[in-house]
């Protein structure tokens, strides 16, 4: 490298450069240059039309901007010393600052305040600026159109970045300024309120619409995301103790981008329902099947010390656990927390409780892709991260909305898309990604089966498969392909409701790709049949060779921000820590040696189980940690019951939860801001977290209530805080091997597995072999199934639920964040206009939707990317909960409930006064 470096003299010093390098960043270790118009962000590029970089050129008559001028072999140039440059920049900058309101500038106007303050422009001396043309039409963003420059910095990070296209330039010459769509107001457009054009302002044209986020920044603290599992590294900016704003960082997923979620959804930690103290159920307080008022909290409890409140929930699990046995107690631990929380609760469950009766939310979103991967190939991780689709020649997104659930991937797909990978959307719901789809399959709810068993068909009979790499690294091919011969395109496109030429484009499409990938969400999983239809996707990918490679792989996007760290710490019924069955005696042992405790053999419940099981009186007692199963649970009546109809229940959270309304003690934990601790997204990156804030009233950290419960059990734990817990982990997970804590708290991301000490961790696995007895995969074949339950006369519709874009889970944070809850602030019911029109019913009007098990109200939503026939719910909303609706019917290998599948019917809302 250093045999290609150049030399070039900066003020007379010579200084070395990189060739290609910009004079600006060649100046960057040896001087600061004054810039505005661009970025040190990957992704944007300097247009030069601010001026502020000029520099002087020696043997050049004018002036150049240092941001676009690549250095070259001794070339002088003067900068600071010159006279000349100092003049033209600090003149440029004060005619910047008179467009600003009185000829002022000050910190709200960030970059440009500070170079005017370097080059002693305190105010202006030009006319103008008087006026402020302020867009205050959004909950998230204020525009200060006088503060604009036309840098077009949020131009780039809108359209570049983003590829949300909604900024642009209206007008011409000095009436040219941002504009949104066609120049309409930001709260009127199409804005999705990620804040990237905020994030890139260097003016203070475009900033948080909070009023906290104008004060003055005290500390600057690095974390991850706290919401869904790409992982996003940020900066908490903060001020008095309190979180004022959020900034995205170059984390190696998101590259210093964020969504609404990540960059406005941190207030919730401040809100007024936050518990402060531990509470204990009141002995004269309503029966728990009572509706619960969270304005009447004290009629249900009481205030406790931290003595009393601990003593009171231990003593109801040992009791319990002596007269019922260990059997008799669960415990649903957290995917929002940490890895070390995860780790603890777990061992809890199973050497304190002594039962394998330990589940979290993976049950609910991606049990049947672990269960399917496991089987298949011997491990339930992503094979490669999703940057590696701009890798791909193709990229197959199938029953998910990463627009919605992973905005910040789905901003990688949409760049891949523009760059050339080709995108097949295939889904029964159409999203915003299908505008960048080369090709959209948009199948009959439920029949994702017939779909991929008519590819897998077409690319065996037309032989496009990889036969080198079946023939060495796979097994089960010939039972496979036996199996298809009764799954042509013809044959299954009746069911599937895609054309058969059109399955068989898309088959070949994949198969003579060079480089394919294959992205998928709980439109896949969360099925009776979501095992199967994760089966065919891997033997889709297996078949032609498409694991191993830079842009090949099977990626199951992650839902919360700890699903992938929470189930490889053990946070699952029928496994330890990184994925050992319980009942492997070798394993087990293991484990045993290293808790010094003897451990069940028998695998525990699952969530839906768990339920069943209270009503069936074998479970008594409950310990839930950060979990809602009384919102994210299917057929709420059933799940509510049951919590009712516990004998002791604790509850671990931030806020009175629809769960925690039901329990004996509520324990006043902590938010992830307020918290140390390692995560692992969906990309197998282990990432730390660091506290920016102080915990409020007598919050505890999780790890310290957990061991606290612990002790109350008789257990002897003594874990002075978190980084313990992580050297203890290491030591029971191989897949922490060389990823040591102190080693993320100098990189603070590494990729597991990470074969040495200081090497980059393995993006892409299974280049060489499977984890497997053989080192093969398996190929197994998948039958068609229908859903458990289908449509007819009296409930016609079918029902699908998921997440919105503004909020997240069951909507216990993001229905407390102020700008989330202000962009999607109530229960909806989304069908498409056809069925609107079929029903007699107008978008906006209040209706009821009944199923078998129950009924909610929300207001209807047309919605054309929703099929005729269907409707869409989010299940975030308690005032209209969905999983009232849907079906608890489990797939019999991942033990997931069948959530995008049940038959209803709408009807009008009865008025206010009748009888319901």
């Amino acid at each position: 490298m250093s045999d290609n470096r150049i030399t070039f003299f900066l003020d007379g010093e010579p200084c070395s450069a990189q060739p290609g390098q910009t004079i600006l960043q060649a100046a960057q270790p040896h001087q600061a240059i004054p810039h505005l118009c661009c970025s040190d962000r990957p992704g944007f590029k300097s247009d030069g039309n601010c001026r502020a970089c000029v520099v002087e050129i020696e043997g050049e008559r004018a002036l150049a901007p240092s941001c676009r001028r690549e250095v070259s072999e001794g070339m002088r140039v003067n900068s600071a010393g010159s006279e000349r440059v100092q003049r033209n920049r600090a003149r440029l900058l004060e005619l910047l600052v008179s467009d600003l309101p009185n000829g002022r500038s000050s910190e709200e106007h960030q970059q440009l305040h500070h170079w005017a303050g370097a080059l002693g422009v305190s105010h202006s001396r030009f006319p103008g600026g008087d006026a402020q043309f302020d867009d205050l039409s959004h909950s998230a963003i204020r525009v200060n159109h006088s503060a604009c420059i036309n840098c077009q910095l949020c131009r780039q990070a809108c359209q570049d970045l983003q590829v949300n296209r909604v900024i642009g330039l209206s007008g011409r010459g000095t009436e040219a300024r941002i504009g949104f769509d066609l120049d309409d107001p930001l709260g009127d457009s199409t804005c999705v309120a990620c804040g990237e054009c905020v994030q890139a302002c260097p003016t203070g044209a475009l900033l948080p619409a909070a009023p906290l986020s104008r004060q003055p920044v005290e500390q600057r603290v690095h974390s991850i995301c706290p919401y869904c599992g790409v992982g996003c590294q940020l900066e908490y900016q903060v001020s008095n103790d309190r979180i004022i704003a959020v900034d995205g960082r170059s984390g190696p997923s998101n590259e210093g981008r964020l969504c609404v979620k990540g960059r406005f959804g941190f207030d919730y930690i401040n809100h007024a329902d936050r518990l402060r103290v531990p509470l204990v159920r009141r002995e004269d307080a309503p029966p728990k099947g009572a509706p619960f008022d969270p304005a009447e909290r004290d009629r249900y409890f009481r205030e406790a010390s931290w003595e009393e409140a601990l003593e009171r929930a231990c003593e109801g699990l040992v009791r319990l656990k002596h007269q019922h046995g260990a059997s008799a107690l669960a415990g649903l631990g957290s995917a929002k927390g940490s890895n070390e929380e995860a780790y603890l609760f777990q061992k809890l469950v199973r050497t304190g409780f002594g039962s394998n009766n330990v589940d979290h939310c993976t049950r609910l979103c991606h049990a049947s892709s672990v269960a399917a991967l496991l089987e298949g190939i011997g491990s339930g991780a992503v094979t490669a991260s999703f940057m590696q689709v701009v890798n791909a020649e193709v990229a197959i997104v199938i029953g998910c909305n990463p627009e919605s659930n992973h905005p910040v991937a789905a901003n990688l797909f949409k760049q891949a898309a523009r760059n050339g990978t080709q995108l097949v959307v295939i889904d029964s719901r159409g999203h915003s990604l299908r505008e960048h789809a080369s090709h959209l399959l948009q199948l009959t709810p439920g029949s994702d089966v017939a779909l991929l068993n008519a590819m897998l068909h077409v690319i065996i009979r037309e032989s496009l498969y990889d036969h080198r790499f079946v023939a060495e690294r796979l097994e089960g091919f010939d039972a496979l392909q036996a199996h298809l011969d009764d799954y042509s395109p013809e044959a299954m496109a009746p069911l599937c409701g895609i054309d058969a030429e059109r399955i068989r484009e898309v088959a070949r499409l994949f198969a003579r790709a060079e480089r394919a990938m294959i992205f998928w969400g709980m439109g896949i999983s969360q099925h009776t049949h979501g095992t199967d239809n994760v089966r065919c996707l891997i033997a889709l990918a297996l078949l032609c060779g498409q694991v191993g490679r830079p842009g090949t792989g099977l990626h199951p996007l992650r839902g919360q921000n700890n699903v992938q760290g929470a189930s490889d710490a053990g946070l699952i019924p029928m496994m330890l820590p990184d994925y050992q069955r319980v009942d492997n005696a070798e394993a087990r042992a293991r484990f045993e040696q290293l808790w010094q405790s003897p451990l069940a053999a028998q695998p525990g419940l699952t969530v839906v189980e768990m339920i069943d099981a209270i009503h069936h009186d074998q479970i008594r007692g409950m310990y839930i940690m950060g979990e809602n199963p009384a919102m994210s649970d299917p057929d709420l009546n059933h799940s509510r019951q049951a919590l009712a109809r516990l004998e002791h229940l604790v509850v671990q959270d931030l806020f009175i939860t629809e769960t925690a309304a039901y329990a004996d003690v509520i324990l006043p934990a902590s938010a992830w801001p307020e918290k140390s601790g390692t995560v692992t997204n969906t990309n197998r990156q282990v990432q730390l977290g660091r506290p920016a804030v102080s915990l409020p009233g007598q919050c505890r950290q999780d790890w310290w209530i957990i061991q606290a419960i612990a002790q109350g059990m008789g257990l002897d734990w003594a874990y002075p805080g978190p980084e313990a817990i992580y050297r203890e982990m290491q030591q029971a997970m191989p897949s922490l091997t060389h990823i040591d804590r102190e080693r993320l708290e100098r990189e603070n991301s590494v990729t597991y597995p990470c074969p040495t000490p200081d090497g980059e961790g393995t993006d892409v696995l299974f280049a060489d072999r499977f984890p497997t007895a053989s080192g093969k995969a398996r190929l197994v074949a998948a039958t068609l199934l229908p859903p458990d339950e289908t449509c007819d006369s009296q409930y016609p519709l079918i029902l699908s639920t998921g997440r919105l874009l503004e909020h997240w889970h069951t909507g216990a944070m993001t229905r407390r964040s102020r700008v989330l809850d202000t962009l999607e602030p109530g229960a909806i019911v989304c069908a498409h206009p056809l069925t609107l029109r079929e029903w007699k019913l107008q978008a906006g009007e209040a209706v009821r939707v009944e199923s078998r098990r129950g009924a909610m109200k929300a207001l209807l939503r047309a919605d054309e990317a929703v099929p005729p026939g269907s409707l869409f719910i989010p299940f975030c909303f308690a005032e209209g909960a969905a999983n009232l609706l849907t079906n608890p019917k489990l797939d019999p290998f991942g033990k997931i409930p069948e959530f995008k599948y049940c038959a209803v019917r709408l009807a009008p809302t009865p008025p206010p006064n009748s009888l319901d």
